[in-house]
């Protein structure tokens, strides 16, 4: 009989620890029901594409699924070919917070940096 291996498959996305920690934060005061956040890219603003981050209360067969320490994220099933090997940060400063993406698909951005183009 052979053994069969199976080969752990990566995240569609690498989470910085920062970005892990305000998973946490916000599932720390997520509304009842809510089983994680949800990362999409809806089709919005200048460029074409937007990220977005939403509580989620239910799981959908075709998202992807990344445990963190402090809860869940989920990335819509229909974005993951447009978010595969991007960085998700959270980076706080003296005038604005907010999770940011390095994403090595992304061919454009608007200047502003809410929307990208794949």
């Amino acid at each position: 009989m052979t053994d069969v291996k199976t080969r752990v498959r990566p995240a569609a996305v690498i989470l910085t620890p920062a970005s892990e920690a305000r998973i946490a934060e916000l599932m720390s005061k997520a509304p009842e029901g809510a089983i994680g956040v949800k990362l999409s890219t809806p089709r919005r603003g200048c460029s074409g594409l937007a990220y977005s981050v939403d509580y989620v209360s239910e799981a959908i067969a075709f998202d992807e699924k990344i445990e963190t320490p402090g809860g869940v994220l989920y990335i819509d099933g229909g974005s993951v070919l447009y978010l595969v090997g991007s960085i998700m940060d959270w980076v706080e400063d003296e005038f604005a917070a907010g999770f940011v993406f390095k994403n090595p698909n992304a061919t454009g951005s608007c200047g502003c940096g809410e929307s990208f183009t794949v």
